[in-house]
């Protein structure tokens, strides 16, 4: 199966039109004439999953390889370092990120995972209403993502309204209409801010809202006739008890 074909799929799944302009969704690395001998869905690209991939492998994936500008291809670093190693394999890379998101993921986490209600989104915001004790939704939280600990800004007894974005979406603070605003990420500038216009916000993680990308889109995939699998993406970070 070409590229090309596979592109065009994933086109109609989740438009690449719909990706912000800072964005870098679309193809990243890779040739849309060239075949393809099997799909590696994942959140993120690494060393480990390019060497075990076959030859001629594409990949997935939620986090563009490049994002922002690119100057030189030093492969001793990142990402260079990752691009060099796919090109020497014939490996290809497609990146959907804030389409996505628009389309498919906040909603996911919000309905599936969590288990809210959808009342709105627009677009990337995610709204719930109804009444949660802020020890039930705190411990809904870190059981549905697997979070040992939250943090948390602000405390209100009873929510009434619940906003989510998945990912870092904090700069989007100002368009939330709810009593309680769950996102990654959350800057200590974020937290002050929020405190001072009463929102209660939850810092869900990054990796943690974001780990059910493959699934979905794997669930997507079924259609082709092509080989689509998982490959599990690590957290770069990793909590410390002492």
């Amino acid at each position: 199966m070409k590229l090309q074909e596979v592109y065009n799929h994933l086109d109609q799944v989740s438009p690449f039109e719909l990706q912000e302009k800072w964005d870098n969704s679309g193809l990243i690395v890779g040739d849309m004439r060239r075949e393809v001998s099997q799909i590696v869905v994942s959140l993120d690209v690494d060393e480990e999953m390019i060497f075990e991939a076959e030859e001629g492998t594409l990949f997935i994936v939620h986090h563009p390889l490049i994002f922002g500008k690119l100057t030189q291809l030093d492969f001793a670093k990142y990402p260079s370092n990752l691009i060099e190693k796919m090109i020497l394999k014939k490996q290809s890379l497609v990146a959907l990120h804030t389409n996505f998101d628009q389309t498919h993921l906040n909603q996911y986490v919000f309905e599936k995972v969590l288990g809210f209600k959808l009342e709105s989104q627009d677009p990337f915001i995610c709204t719930a209403k109804g009444e949660w004790k802020y020890k039930e939704l705190l411990n809904l939280i870190k059981e549905k993502l697997n979070l040992p600990t939250l943090k948390v800004v602000g405390k209100k007894e009873i929510i009434t309204s619940i906003a989510l974005t998945t990912g870092a979406g904090a700069s989007l603070m100002d368009e939330v209409e709810a009593d309680c605003f769950l996102t990654g990420d959350i800057k200590y500038h974020d937290a002050m801010k929020a405190m001072s216009e009463n929102l209660m916000m939850v810092d869900i993680g990054h990796y943690e809202s974001e780990k059910f990308f493959a699934e979905i889109i794997l669930s997507e995939l079924k259609v082709l006739p092509i080989l689509a699998i998982i490959a599990n993406s690590k957290n770069p970070f990793h909590t410390e008890t002492y």
